[in-house]
């Protein structure tokens, strides 16, 4: 694999990292996760939005983001499918807010799977990552060596980063979910995380390219 030059990957590093820790959408997925489920259950979250990354990373390598960039209809499409999915999401968790403490929430994800896919699902129909790796991975590739595997290790370090914040934000609200999970604060954070999950899939599916 050819490797990325040093003089471009701390540049990129450090703009991944500044990338990855502005709260979104993912972040207040992981929230409720640890809420229903703990941060095992978090972590399932986690790898499948950081497969979804992946999904996007290799869609980038192999030309699938520019086109999706390019054609309007396909942007629309997925962009409305994955707004789509947050307010979903948002709305089961304001719909657990209404609940008891001894009731489950609704849409609780108990199963490691489901879990899975909900962070996948609602990172690759988000077309906003396939825009950012194409318009932000670019900048550090060597264009006078191979372009694909300096890519795809460009995307992988992304989702490394990704991996290590996700996962430390996820002990940090374990760590406080006592606190959090006292009848009025959990249902507080719920309406909360339901109305930023709404907001974030309002913001995708109105926003212009």
């Amino acid at each position: 694999m050819v490797a990325v030059p040093l003089e471009l990957l701390l540049p990129f590093l450090v703009g991944s990292v500044l990338v990855t820790v502005i709260p979104g959408a993912d972040m207040a997925l992981v929230t409720r996760q640890v809420l229903v489920g703990g941060p095992a259950l978090a972590q399932k979250t986690i790898f499948g939005n950081l497969t979804g990354l992946l999904v996007h990373g290799v869609a980038l390598a192999a030309g699938l983001s520019a086109l999706l960039v390019a054609s309007a209809t396909a942007y629309t499409g997925v962009k409305l499918a994955g707004a789509a999915y947050l307010v979903l999401l948002g709305v089961q968790a304001l719909l657990a807010s209404r609940r008891p403490a001894t009731e489950a929430p609704a849409g609780a994800v108990a199963v490691p799977h489901r879990a899975f896919l909900q962070g996948l699902i609602s990172t690759v129909l988000n077309p906003k990552p396939a825009l950012f790796f194409l318009t932000f991975l670019p900048q550090f590739v060597n264009r006078d060596a191979a372009v694909l595997p300096q890519t795809l290790t460009l995307a992988a370090i992304h989702v490394v980063v990704g991996l290590i914040w996700l996962s430390a934000y996820a002990r940090l609200v374990h760590r406080a979910r006592g606190l959090l999970t006292a009848p009025r604060v959990k249902a507080w954070l719920e309406r909360t995380t339901g109305v930023v999950l709404i907001a974030f899939g309002l913001r995708v599916a109105v926003e212009r390219r």
